[in-house]
């Protein structure tokens, strides 16, 4: 199926959306930004220029998505999540003029493959969030999260690792000197194992 476009949303032509993503009232798409397939834009969302989109992504309302950012498949963006790119931002130069796009750098986000980001969440450029990851609601996310990271709070901070379900993994048993440890979601039953810091689902 090819995709939906509200007849209210802003798509540039440039712009490239995949088979079978719904993109709801009042989007704008901007120039060169890719959409993958399945996706769903919720009402008001913005893609800045050059924004890659991954498939089978959702993105709820009023998320404010800017140039520099990357999301690969499985995404989900909740209402009214912001992301950055500029660390020192300033609307003119130190002379007064106005800046233009050859007075700064795009910052880079990406957010690895089913990772998941609460509602009003703001995402500071020149991170990644790694896979399955989850930001909580409100959260201020300044430097990298790591696979399976439960991380909340203004900066946030992680507080635990999560399951593909997204429930908290708890722990199973320890090695000895600490640096391999067993998880299990309660859940679904998956098993995951910390080894040196890294957790990664068990084999």
């Amino acid at each position: 199926m090819p995709p939906y476009i509200h007849p209210t949303a802003v798509v540039a032509h440039s712009a490239v959306i995949g088979d079978n993503t719904k993109v709801w009232s009042l989007c704008q798409i901007r120039d060169h930004a890719r959409i993958g397939e399945n996706c769903i834009l919720g009402r008001n969302v913005f893609v800045d220029v050059h924004v890659i989109i991954g498939n089978n992504c959702k993105i709820q309302g009023n998320a404010m998505i800017y140039d520099g950012v990357t999301l690969e498949d499985g995404v989900f963006i909740g209402p009214a999540v912001t992301f950055t790119n500029d660390k020192l931002p300033r609307a003119i130069n130190p002379d007064g003029s106005l800046k233009s796009a050859s007075d700064w750098t795009v910052g880079k986000i990406l957010v690895r493959y089913g990772a998941a980001i609460g509602a009003n969440a703001t995402i500071v450029t020149d991170t990644t969030l790694g896979r399955f990851c989850l930001v909580g609601s409100g959260s201020v996310v300044t430097h990298d999260v790591a696979d399976y990271a439960l991380v909340v709070g203004n900066p946030a901070r992680q507080i635990g690792y999560v399951c593909r379900c997204a429930n908290r993994l708890q722990p199973t048993e320890q090695s000895v000197g600490g640096s391999r440890a067993r998880y299990r979601c309660p859940d679904c039953g998956r098993e995951f194992e910390l080894i040196k810091g890294v957790m990664q689902e068990a084999s």
